[in-house]
């Protein structure tokens, strides 16, 4: 028979115990965090179309800059920085009074010359013709007709240095060499220009353009095999151009120039593709994306482009695994497709990819996965 004392004793073990119990669940519930919230997607395959993106640079197909063929002080402006030029139209005026000057003494003397030769010219048809008469030497006569050529020399370098000084005086007057716009960095009046040296202005060509890009050794030989030749003009005629706005270019565009090998530093190619550009939309600097059309791939895997991570030139996704907890699996991607990118190596149609939520879970941290489909992709937020 239990005494008061031994009923209390047990009473207070008992409770001991469930509180024991209790703290022990706790301890247990604390260890098992609840699922992190991810969005996920089947992987994708259909038939698709492959394009090639390469990121371009818009550049003029005409540059030049202005320099003076003569020295002298600019005494005219008859452009603003930043105007549209037309072929031939007057920029600039140098001051022109010492190129008059050269000129009309470049003629002095020419006239002088040309007097000159022609008095020398008389003379030899005067001892020519005593000559025939053995009125006088033979020598006399040579050497008028050698005094004679050496006056016709003097006359044909005079002529030619009132060409150049005709050829200055002209050249006081810069006009635009082809059509195109005029940058803003052009000189002022009053400014001294040096023969060959200073740049007045430099003026870009506006239609056509050109944008420039590069592409691997591996992308130019599926290109090429694409077009049964190496011939840019198989696969490059219909390049379509995304601005960086992400708006696509309403003009095709078509590759006109192809370097003549890889580069040693890079390894890539560099082309230029040529671009109509009436409105003038496109102008030289601006960054854009030039995609050309490939292949037809039959069943292509694809996934989202946000779903790939790429860390020290390896490429990852996470995976839904089959207990719902976090699968990093390394993976080789092919072409992107628009914001999809194709998978060539490392996934399944069965593959559940995370598509947001990722950076949240590392590999074994378990899921609660919200399936969406491709039409979700546009609205739905980034990692």
């Amino acid at each position: 028979m239990f005494t008061r004392w031994s009923k209390h004793y047990i009473f207070w073990l008992m409770v001991i115990g469930m509180m024991t119990v209790v703290t022990g669940c706790g301890r247990q519930a604390a260890q098992a965090p609840a699922p992190v919230e991810v969005k996920a997607m089947q992987v994708i395959q259909r038939d698709t179309t492959v394009t090639y993106e390469f990121v371009g640079q818009v550049t003029a197909k005409n540059e030049v800059q202005i320099r003076a063929r003569v020295s002298g002080n600019i005494v005219g402006k008859m452009v603003s920085g930043g105007a549209t030029v037309t072929d031939g139209q007057p920029l600039f005026q140098i001051d022109r009074r010492q190129y008059e000057s050269a000129l009309l003494s470049a003629q002095a003397q020419l006239a002088q010359s040309e007097a000159t030769l022609s008095n020398s010219h008389l003379d030899t048809m005067r001892y020519q013709k005593l000559g025939g008469q053995q009125a006088i030497a033979q020598q006399v006569v040579d050497t008028s007709l050698a005094v004679e050529r050496q006056n016709a020399a003097v006359v044909e370098a005079n002529r030619a240095r009132v060409q150049s000084a005709a050829d200055d005086l002209q050249d006081t007057l810069i006009v635009a060499p082809f059509s195109g716009r005029i940058d803003v960095n052009d000189l002022a009046v009053g400014n001294f220009v040096q023969s060959g040296q200073t740049v007045l202005a430099t003026i870009s060509s506006v239609d056509p353009v050109f944008v420039q890009f590069s592409m691997s050794e591996n992308e130019y030989l599926r290109l090429a095999q694409l077009g049964r030749g190496a011939g840019a003009a198989d696969w490059g005629n219909n390049l379509q151009l995304v601005l960086s706005d992400g708006s696509q270019y309403a003009n095709a565009g078509r590759i006109e120039q192809v370097d003549r090998g890889l580069s040693q530093s890079t390894g890539t190619l560099t082309m230029k593709a040529v671009f109509d550009n009436a409105q003038q939309m496109l102008i030289p600097g601006m960054f854009a994306r030039v995609v050309a059309q490939g292949e037809v791939r039959q069943g292509a895997l694809l996934i989202p482009q946000r779903a790939v991570q790429q860390l020290l030139g390896k490429t990852f996704v996470t995976v839904v695994g089959p207990d719902s907890k976090a699968e990093s699996r390394p993976v080789r991607m092919g072409p992107r497709v628009g914001g999809l990118w194709v998978v060539e190596e490392g996934l399944t149609t069965t593959d559940r990819i995370v598509v947001e939520g990722f950076l949240k879970t590392p590999p074994g941290t378990l899921m609660n996965a919200t399936m969406i489909g491709p039409d979700d992709l546009q609205g739905s937020a980034k990692n």
